[in-house]
């Protein structure tokens, strides 16, 4: 089953066209965060407006890359939320005009059972539920038991700040650009990792939860503190922030593999999951530990969304083609059962 997939959540258009599931024919993205850097963040109304410019030259050329003609697409997903607005509505819009002009199913996807499917595309082994997925980016932290594609459970969710918030503020307070994850990571580089002594959130609570706002404002006082901001300093600072923003993700995964013994495997997704020093600390865990197979399935893409649009077709069927509304704010709402 052949299927063209759409995002356009945030600051990156991207159009796909993925193979039951699995098999990635193109994944065609154009990101605007370089129009964005200066302002240490996005800029809604103008993120629309560069969708708008790049939607049709990236539709174009994915269906040139992956050789793919309408007749040979069996559906259409598209991202349905959460995300910004104008930018959702303008991959909504074509979806459904491509729908209706080509005569095809149409699939609305949440932004992220999308990243919750990542690790599935050009993966040539047989992953096994269920699974703990840490799913954490600049818009989100969460933590899943998932018992199949559409089944699982919300097990965990930051308090305040996601992860990826968490490294765009502590990049602003650094003076490093956007996006900070980036940034943070080439800065530490070098650094000692124990230089400052930020503390563990939440270390004694055995709820799944997160918290990154303890973190930045540690952070903050730090840096003001300090009597120098020489490059030695600013590179141990970077690396002892970002080993304790890792260090939390890694502690709530351990107390979720101790709460959850029958999981057979832990997924690292979102934006977050690109971080090397991450996948460093998570060598130690007693099941296998799997991250998105490229470092563009990590951050936003339109694979993941074809890859979960069919996923959700063989489970859920026809339900999978039931009508949706484009939304800002949306939950992800799995079937428990």
């Amino acid at each position: 089953m052949r299927i063209l997939g759409i995002e356009t959540s945030c600051d990156e258009t991207s159009v796909a066209v993925v193979e039951d599931g699995t098999h990635v024919l193109c994944n065609v993205i154009a990101s605007s965060k370089e129009a964005f850097e200066q302002h240490a963040g996005v800029i809604p109304e103008e993120a629309a407006r560069m969708q708008v410019e790049c939607m049709i030259p990236v539709l174009a050329q994915a269906l040139k890359q992956s050789k793919s003609t309408p007749e040979s697409i069996d559906a259409i997903a598209v991202t349905k939320g959460p995300g910004l607005l104008g930018s959702l509505l303008v991959g909504g819009v074509t979806a459904r005009a491509l729908a209706s002009l080509w005569k095809k199913p149409l699939i609305g996807v949440h932004h992220t059972l999308g990243h919750l499917s990542s690790p599935w595309l050009d993966q040539e082994e047989k992953l096994q539920f269920p699974v703990l997925c840490l799913s954490a980016s600049g818009g989100h932290t969460d933590l899943w038991c998932r018992l199949s594609h559409t089944k699982g459970i919300l097990i965990g969710r930051t308090r305040d700040d996601a992860a990826g918030e968490a490294f765009d503020k502590g990049a602003s307070i650094l003076g490093l650009p956007y996006p900070g994850g980036p940034s943070i990571a080439k800065a530490a580089e070098g650094g000692d990792a124990q230089a400052f002594d930020f503390p563990l959130p939440l270390k004694e609570e055995s709820h799944l939860d997160f918290s990154f706002s303890g973190l930045k404002t540690s952070l903050k006082y730090t840096f003001r503190d300090l009597r120098t901001h020489d490059a030695t300093t600013i590179r141990n600072l970077a690396a002892s922030y970002q080993h304790a923003i890792c260090n939390h993700l890694i502690d709530r995964l351990k107390k979720a593999l101790h709460q959850y013994p029958g999981t057979k495997e832990i997924h690292v997704v979102g934006g977050v999951s690109a971080n090397t020093h991450l996948r460093s600390l998570l060598g130690t865990f007693p099941v296998p530990v799997r991250f998105p197979v490229k470092l563009s399935y990590c951050t936003d893409n339109a694979a993941m969304i074809a890859s979960a649009g069919y996923f959700m077709h063989q489970e859920l069927k026809n339900e999978a083609f039931q009508s949706f509304e484009t939304e800002a704010s949306l939950s992800l709402n799995f079937t428990k059962a």
